[in-house]
């Protein structure tokens, strides 16, 4: 049976990348208690979170309160519970908190058909944040993304110590 954690009153929700710029490996981080998840994910995962994030947060009022954000120092090698495939995100009116699913990719067969049994079977972890624990997430992993390979000035692909092959200059 894959990981499946419910937490409704989270202590930090924040990303982390391991590794020098254009080999990072990027991670999602929840805390509660003494529960500590760490989901491996891609880069334009993080930013995918929080771009909906922040739209939905233009729709209600400012939070009243912020927490720091949480930087994680992850040892190598990481011992992730999974690998992030779909991400659900919503809001609760009711608790005022904004809902992130992770789930766990999903396996494919040569037909691109999922194994029943990994669907079954996949990671998930449904967590509730507050206001100001989503801005500090997105204020946050906007930073850990803007620290990679900065973007070539024509084509906005990342560029390499050894600059890039850039497709507008060829």
């Amino acid at each position: 049976m894959g990981v499946f954690f419910q937490l409704d009153d989270v202590d930090a929700f924040t990303t982390a990348a391991v590794g020098q710029p254009g080999q990072r490996v990027f991670y999602l981080h929840v805390r509660q208690d003494e529960i500590r998840v760490t989901v491996k994910c891609e880069k334009q995962q993080a930013a995918a979170i929080v771009e909906y994030l922040r739209k939905v947060m233009n729709d209600l009022p400012s939070p009243s309160t912020k927490p720091l954000p949480t930087s994680v120092e992850l040892d190598e090698p990481v011992d992730a519970a999974f690998v992030l495939g779909a991400i659900g995100l919503g809001y609760d009116r009711e608790s005022d908190r904004l809902l992130v699913q992770l789930e766990e990719v999903v396996v494919v067969d040569e037909n691109g058909e999922p194994d029943p049994e990994a669907l079954e079977d996949r990671g998930h972890i449904r967590l509730l944040l507050q206001r100001g624990q989503a801005l500090a997430f997105c204020e946050h992993t906007e930073s850990v993304v803007a620290a990679g390979r900065p973007p070539c000035k024509f084509c906005g692909r990342p560029l390499d110590r050894d600059g890039h092959a850039c497709p507008k200059m060829n």
